[in-house]
């Protein structure tokens, strides 16, 4: 019988990793503090969490991307990451970082509901394509914008240009079974629900699945099995980056010239196509 709580206990595997939140922190915090115009606390809702960051690119904007954190939906916040918002942005891109309510207070339908709200408030605020990228259970809310359900208006659909999901959930059964789930409450019906790999993608949506090497099994399985599931509906790419871990995939969104920027942004050789 598989051990569902060592399936998911990435930071178990990497070496240093309880030094890793403190690093998160204080490398977003010097971020802000670099000099980059950003709008902090932006509200998209009425809940304490239903805020977000604008980070706006030097010149005028090619764009939106919106990037959706991870921790399973039970922790870290969207002021972690401000700096990985520094490779879409030295592009161009205005970047929105929302984050949300989080489990036990709310279910994960409901976080896919306050995702939605956001992306479609980033969108009031920003002209021209959207592109989504998440990371953990931030893939799975980005990819859940793009379901067959898609909770999002046509007009705001019709602009997603890409949808990246890094080190992403997908599959969300095998979560009941692992203690997590007392805090998670998912039920059997919610889990398949809230399932991107037990629905059909927007037809011809461009998708990216993207992971380090060195990652726990049960997400390399969920990607290969999103990249298989999907391919023959959406425009689907994947990639496994190696040598890297759940954590340090994410560098690659810090660097404007980085493949992983390159795939967001579609870009060849730092030409947009």
């Amino acid at each position: 019988m598989r051990d569902w709580d060592d399936e998911f206990a990435v930071s178990a595997y990497i070496p240093g990793s309880e030094v890793l939140p403190a690093e998160w922190t204080r490398r977003a915090a010097a971020y802000r503090a670099s000099g980059v115009r950003i709008d902090a606390d932006v509200p998209y809702g009425t809940g304490a969490r239903e805020r977000m960051e604008v980070i706006h690119p030097d010149g005028p904007s090619r764009g939106l991307v919106v990037l959706v954190h991870g921790g399973f939906w039970m922790r870290t916040d969207r002021t972690d990451w401000t700096d990985l918002a520094e490779g879409a942005r030295a592009n161009g891109w205005t970047v929105v970082m929302p984050g949300y309510t989080q489990a036990p207070e709310a279910r994960i339908s409901q976080i896919t509901a306050q995702i939605a709200q956001a992306v479609t408030r980033a969108a009031e605020r920003v002209p021209g394509p959207i592109r989504l990228v998440g990371h953990s259970a931030g893939g799975h809310l980005a990819l859940r914008m793009i379901c067959d359900d898609s909770p999002l208006a046509p007009e705001v659909l019709g602009r997603i240009r890409r949808t990246v999901s890094i080190g992403g959930l997908h599959d969300l059964r095998p979560l009941r079974l692992a203690r997590m789930n007392a805090t998670l409450r998912l039920t059997g019906e919610e889990a398949a629900a809230e399932s991107p790999a037990l629905h059909l993608p927007q037809p011809g949506a461009p998708v990216t699945f993207w992971t380090g090497g060195d990652e726990r099994p049960e997400f390399l399985r969920q990607t290969r099995l999103m990249a298989e599931i999907w391919a023959g509906e959406a425009q689907v790419d994947m990639v496994i980056e190696p040598g890297l871990h759940h954590f340090s995939v994410l560098d690659g969104l810090k660097d404007p010239n980085s493949a992983l920027v390159r795939a967001l942004l579609d870009q060849k050789g730092g030409v947009e196509i």
